[in-house]
């Protein structure tokens, strides 16, 4: 059994906006069904996408603290050129440049607008499949252990495990990485983007869940209620869930 990585959780006051933002960020459309705002390639909502992971915008009413994300998005350019024009098309979208201690690196943080931070990539190879988004970045303490814990929780392949760096892929190719980069700082507050797991049709949920436990995966009340999906933490406290087939 394995679940499969199927979008980004995004928290944010005004999940319209933020939606549309991305949106035009990535060259996607925003789909709003519902409450949320879904992101995902253009042509028509299709979801799960074999590919992409999506992102799902999600109204709360906490806005983000001043404490720098745990998980944050990297984002892919093919030259030096595509990635200044990349740059100034997202602070006319009203990203804005953020230091987080950076220094002098040949890549760019911005925030979106409710101050989630990303980075704008300078050309690598390693990303040159993967679409708009090239990564999904976590930072944690052990980067080994996350990938042993991530790489038997979902149907990913674990490409990279090493003391400072891991990261995993989908085995089929294509669509960003899942990266963990060892920090020193511990987590102190919720995150505010995580990650939506899905079982394969057929596949029993409840067994899912209780085989994450079992791996060292806590179960998380953050006032859900009664839903169909499953809140939980991976062994560094970092949410994700697990929905309903």
């Amino acid at each position: 059994m394995a679940l499969r990585p199927v979008m980004v959780n995004v928290k944010a006051l005004d999940a319209s906006a933020v939606g549309r933002f991305w949106a035009e960020a990535l060259g996607w459309t925003a789909y709003s069904a519902g409450v949320t705002t879904y992101v995902g390639p253009p042509g028509g909502l299709v979801w799960p996408d074999p590919v992409v992971l999506g992102l799902d915008v999600v109204p709360v009413p906490e806005r983000k603290t001043a404490v720098k994300n745990r998980v944050h998005l990297d984002l892919a350019t093919v030259s030096a050129g595509h990635q200044a024009e990349m740059i100034a098309r997202l602070r006319s979208l009203g990203a804005t440049p953020v230091d987080v201690g950076q220094g002098d690196v040949p890549w760019t943080v911005l925030a979106d607008p409710e101050g989630n931070e990303f980075c704008v990539l300078e050309p690598r190879e390693l990303y040159r499949d993967t679409g708009p988004v090239a990564a999904v970045v976590v930072d944690c303490t052990d980067p080994r252990a996350m990938a042993r814990f991530w790489g038997e929780a979902t149907d990913w392949t674990v490409h990279e495990a090493a003391d400072d760096h891991a990261s995993l892929r989908s085995a089929k190719g294509g669509g960003p990485y899942l990266e963990f980069l060892r920090t020193p700082d511990a987590k102190t507050v919720p995150d505010r983007l995580h990650l939506d797991l899905l079982p394969y049709p057929g596949d029993d949920k409840a067994a899912e869940v209780d085989r994450l436990r079992a791996m060292g995966a806590a179960d998380l009340d953050v006032g859900q209620g009664d839903v169909a999906w499953t809140c939980l933490t991976d062994p560094e406290g970092h949410e994700f869930c697990v929905l309903a087939p």
